[in-house]
């Protein structure tokens, strides 16, 4: 399938629309009406009394207080001034969030928020948490871990948001929020340095070409060292080499129409990262472990190459002063060239060398509009896309390569309406609704080598052997998902609401699918769905230097997508999906944030997640009848309490507010598969994070010094499971950031 034909002409044809800059230089401005409303936007930590906070949770400006959703906002400076590195951050101050690097890269994203994500990032399976940049939905998680660059907010809404944005959102969305260049010069430039080397240089600037017409512009580069070693090889492991590019040009005619084009260009070309042996395999000291948890001995090579490119245009036009139409055109294309060494020793005992290639084009249509008593969004959207790759599976014990290969291609088509009702000063009811339709084509191919990687990955020498699977279908999956709340406002800054949602992921094909091991994967699997209640509380209080938030949530998961690989008697691997059946979920999430006086604020976040499987059924090594296991799985990546807190302490030093801000977040234990493995699930943890930042009185100059993991603790953000001699005892770890301590300086102009 060929899109960039008709990509072209709707960027040329369209006379609005939005889209991102690359997922580390994100920029857009569709869901800013006036640079006002930006600048109102913010933490409590920095808000004047008065100041009410604004989000854009339901694709129109609202006072958070007003939103009938459970959600947390964080600023781009909150990010930048606490050292932030990227958006995995978010963790840390988000309660009831997973959100970590995918297992053995450097810029894949894996999510879960309340339980419900998607740890396989393998094309054709799709994430269960939704990452917007502004309105535009990034469909792949390759490439999606985004830099902190230029960004106005993020806002993290929990629990399913099919309603407004579709696709792909049955456990909540991720928005990244950013700027519009504005109508004045303006410009910043800021360097760091810190440990392992780490040298971060990013520039940007913006400015108007008369009255009409801004052009801005963007570049960064990050480059850092390792925290560790490869062993055999020398390089680094866990190291940072990324490049970003962008630019962009605004052109506002007069005050009802705004117009964006823009492009840009990410290049990471960071080493693969190939983990950590936690076991050896009792006889040959190479499959030992190693003493660091950052090094490794993986002799499959060091290279790693993912690209994503972007263009956009967009375009908001105000009929009306109630009235706003909205067109957004995106287009985006990736590519990956990675490698994953199972085994961590220098022989091909467990090797995997891997290509992804994805593009995606979308179309969507907005209509709004804001009376006395009643608001509402309608759109249409339309999404084209395709992703594909190829990896091998080599067991070298065997001289034994697997390869496979195939692509998925998707067309999916929405309607979507949300409306809110003030039928009184208190009382507010919203009623929303989509209906969506995915129309999906599956190819898979899968056959056995007798050598080390197939022709495809260069061995030309590579004798075919058993055709496992070689298939294409076509299923289509249609679903209407409701939304609908009441709010009762006792007073202007108190909201006590109740809402029903539900949530839906359309189905698939399993790309690693083996029809010899499992003749069922040519059917593909089924959609997963959601029935999710909440009741809330939020509050505004002192003038808005107070406000809370408090949810609790029940959640009926019905037919969950879950991956499944383990090794078989025969040496290969088994993989299938199965729509695991039935789970219950349910908690809560607390928020609060308090700016005691102009030089004292505080943060504090709790969440509790209990997950619990009422059926799960499987179809264990290829069999044709469906076991209950329920009984001897887990929710993944979902610990049941989470927790954080950082209070922020400033005073007049030196021309400048110099502040200090001490923060803690803690996990409870977690799993990282639905089988409980010990060796590799994680104990919880606690991180200690400071900074501290001056900024001049003119706002020109920053100065910063922010330190990571102060403990320097080892946690497990991945692993992989693949015991047994066969596979040299395959299980290896994937660990977080340790402590590190970093300089910044800063100049705005």
């Amino acid at each position: 399938m060929t899109v960039r034909t008709p990509i072209i002409a709707a960027l040329l044809a369209s006379t609005a629309v939005t889209l991102s800059a690359s997922p580390a230089l994100a920029q857009d401005a569709a869901e800013e009406s006036a640079a006002a409303t930006a600048d109102a936007v913010q933490d409590v930590d920095s808000i004047d009394e008065g100041d009410p906070i604004v989000v854009t949770a339901r694709r129109r400006e609202e006072n958070l207080v007003d939103v009938p959703i459970s959600l947390s906002v964080v600023t781009g400076e909150s990010l930048v001034q606490t050292g932030a590195v990227d958006i995995t951050a978010l963790q840390d101050k988000t309660p009831n969030l997973t959100l970590q690097i995918a297992r053995g890269s450097n810029s894949t994203m894996i999510a879960f928020s309340r339980g419900v994500g998607q740890q396989d990032p393998l094309w054709g399976f799709e994430p269960g948490v939704a990452l917007y940049i502004d309105d535009v939905y990034v469909a792949r998680p390759q490439g999606a871990i985004l830099d902190i660059f230029d960004i106005e907010r993020v806002e993290v809404l929990r629990g399913p948001q099919g309603t407004l944005y579709g696709r792909n959102t049955i456990g909540g969305a991720i928005k990244y929020v950013t700027k519009r260049l504005g109508s004045e010069p303006s410009g910043r430039v800021r360097a760091s340095y810190g440990s392992y080397d780490q040298l971060d240089l990013v520039g940007s600037f913006s400015a108007p070409l008369g009255d009409t017409i801004s052009i801005g512009g963007a570049i960064a580069r990050y480059k850092r060292d390792g925290y560790g070693t490869n062993l055999t090889t020398g390089v680094d492991q866990y190291d940072k080499d990324v490049l970003a590019i962008r630019a962009s040009a605004e052109f506002a005619p007069s005050d009802s129409i705004f117009i964006r084009l823009s492009g840009d260009s990410t290049v990471d070309k960071s080493n693969p990262r190939h983990g950590t042996r936690l076991l050896g395999n009792g006889v040959d000291p190479i499959y030992a472990p190693t003493d660091d948890v950052y090094d490794t001995r993986a002799g499959i090579g060091d290279t790693n190459d993912v690209r994503t490119h972007g263009y956009s245009a967009t375009g908001e036009f105000n009929l009306s002063e109630a009235l706003t139409l909205k067109s957004i055109t995106a287009w985006r294309s990736g590519h990956t060239d990675t490698l994953i060494d199972f085994d961590n020793t220098a022989l091909p005992t467990l090797d995997v060398p891997a290509e992804y290639d994805d593009d995606q084009f979308t179309q969507e249509l907005q209509l709004l509009y804001q009376g006395d008593r009643f608001q509402g969004v309608f759109g249409l959207y339309y999404l084209d896309g395709r992703a594909s790759g190829a990896f091998d599976t080599v067991l070298g014990l065997l001289d034994t390569t697997i390869l496979t290969s195939g692509e998925v291609l998707t067309k999916s088509y929405s309607a979507f309406g949300d409306v809110s009702f003030d039928v009184s000063d208190q009382l507010k009811v919203s009623v929303g609704g989509r209906y969506t339709r995915d129309e999906k084509t599956g190819s898979v191919y899968r056959q056995n080598f007798t050598g080390i990687r197939s022709p495809y990955f260069g061995n030309a020498t590579a004798v075919p052997g058993l055709l496992r699977t070689d298939y294409t279908n076509t299923r289509n999956f249609e679903r209407f998902t409701p939304r609908v709340s009441i709010s009762f406002a006792p007073d202007a800054d108190t909201n006590l609401y109740a809402s029903y949602g539900q949530g839906f992921k359309s189905g698939g094909f399993d790309m690693r699918g083996d029809a010899v091991l499992t003749p069922t994967t040519v059917n593909g699997y089924n959609p997963e769905t959601i029935d999710s209640f909440e009741l809330g509380l939020k509050k505004s209080a002192l003038d808005n230097r107070l406000f809370f938030s408090l949810a609790g949530f029940f959640s009926k998961y019905k037919d969950q997508q879950v991956t499944i690989q383990q090794p078989t008697l025969t040496g290969g691997i088994a993989s299938y999906v199965d729509n695991a059946g039935r789970a219950d979920i349910y908690g809560f999430e607390f928020e609060s944030r308090f700016k005691a006086s102009r030089n004292l604020s505080a943060n504090v976040a709790v969440g509790y997640t209990h997950a619990d499987y009422k059926e799960f059924l499987t179809y264990i090594a290829g069999g044709t009848t469906p076991i209950d296991v329920a009984d001897q799985r887990v929710f993944q990546n979902t610990p049941k309490w989470t927790a954080s807190g950082s209070v922020t302490w400033s005073a007049d030093v030196g021309g400048g507010t110099f502040s200090l801000t001490p923060a803690v977040s803690y996990r409870s234990d977690y799993t990282l598969f639905e089988i409980p493995t010990p060796l590799l699930d994680q104990k919880g943890y606690v991180l200690v994070d400071a900074a501290a930042n001056w900024i001049s009185a003119d706002d020109h100059w920053r100065l910063a010094v922010t330190a990571r993991n102060l403990t320097d603790k080892r946690y497990r953000v991945g692993g992989y499971n693949f015991p047994g001699a066969t596979f040299g005892n395959s299980i290896i770890g994937y660990y977080g950031p340790p402590r590190s301590v970093t300089g910044t300086i800063e100049y705005r102009f």
